[in-house]
């Protein structure tokens, strides 16, 4: 079952700092069908806990809300149990995982979301410069494949892919379908980052959802900015 029941919608990345200014984005766009679901990240969980902030979005919206801890599945297979339990009391929908950390914490921590009834997107690549080796990064340029292989072995289908590099979304898309599957597709680094809703739209194929962060929460008017961004996809 994926995740978002759209094929391609925009996801609010709620990075901010204060609960009424996350409620704000939320009540403001609840009412728009292609806004697909909310990402929340570190700021709220650890100012106001997740099950405090999921209650916040749940005043105003049934979609998914989905929990970047920015990032999660770098620890020790262990605490993947723990990660779980903490999303399932929460009530999330889903989790963000980029496991830097190998492949058996890649196992234990997709496991671990799975029994909890959380549902798991895997990210590889991320959007900003230095991260590949051949940037001066630590990331090996064959690792993101490497991730996204071994939680398709999981079951894994859904993945995050950067939004600022059309051509790696293209380079992933077919890669993940090389694996026979129907991947969907998430990304960020979009509009402040630099990279064109369009652009990215015409690579991700079907299944894509754009995460759209400071250009949706730093708008004046942000039902009137998510209504223009959603037009895009």
């Amino acid at each position: 079952m994926a995740i978002i029941k759209i094929p391609r919608s925009v996801i609010p990345a709620c990075d901010v700092a204060e609960l009424e200014k996350f409620e704000e984005i939320v009540e403001a766009t609840a009412g728009i069908e292609k806004i697909g679901a909310y990402k929340i990240g570190f700021e709220l969980a650890l100012q106001y806990g997740l099950p405090k902030v999921v209650k916040t979005a749940r005043k105003h919206s049934d979609k998914p809300v989905i929990y970047d801890h920015q990032k999660a599945g770098t620890d020790i297979p262990d605490t993947g149990k723990n990660f779980a339990a903490v999303c399932a009391k929460a009530k999330i929908d889903a989790a963000i995982l980029f496991p830097q950390a190998g492949p058996e914490t890649e196992k234990a921590w997709i496991t671990a979301l799975k029994e909890a009834g959380i549902q798991v997107i895997v990210g590889g690549e991320m959007t900003h410069k230095g991260y590949l080796e051949k940037e001066s990064g630590y990331i090996m340029d064959t690792a993101p494949k490497r991730m996204y292989e071994n939680a398709i072995i999981l079951g894994v289908t859904e993945f995050v892919v950067p939004g600022n590099k059309p051509e790696k979304i293209s380079f992933y898309k077919g890669f993940l379908e090389s694996k026979g599957i129907s991947p969907v597709l998430y990304s960020p680094g979009l509009v402040a980052q630099g990279g064109k809703i369009s652009d990215s739209a015409k690579a991700a194929g079907k299944n894509w959802h754009a995460i759209v962060g400071r250009a949706l929460y730093e708008a004046v008017d942000i039902k009137k900015a998510a209504l223009e961004l959603v037009k895009e996809i």
